[in-house]
């Protein structure tokens, strides 16, 4: 059995960037990329899109290059979905500290 590795949060915070994410092609997922200035590849994110639209979710949500967050959308409808253009998303972020508190067997 693995042990947890616990630690503290260096930084926590909420960033406000206004997104136009391109078109989801029918009954897929897809991930985008977009600049988030400060962002880092260890970081923990969870990002709120302001309005819904039928058929379209949001995945999962990652830092996948220093200043990139990337998002994954779903589309479960049988026809393409352009997401809301210019909306205001809102990422949280949450950064490890460096040190390590302990380990839970």
């Amino acid at each position: 059995m693995s042990g947890i590795i616990m630690g503290n949060a260096a930084a926590l915070g909420v960033i406000s960037v206004t997104l136009s994410p391109a078109q989801v092609a029918a009954n897929t997922t897809a991930e985008q990329t977009f600049t988030v200035p400060g962002l880092q590849v260890s970081d923990f994110v969870d990002v709120n899109k302001p309005s819904a639209q039928a058929g379209l979710g949001l995945a999962a949500f990652r830092v996948s290059a220093a200043n990139t967050l990337a998002i994954t959308f779903s589309n479960n409808t049988a026809s393409p979905i352009t997401p809301t253009a210019s909306e205001v998303y809102s990422v949280l972020y949450v950064r490890k500290d460096a040190t390590i508190a302990g380990v839970i067997a």
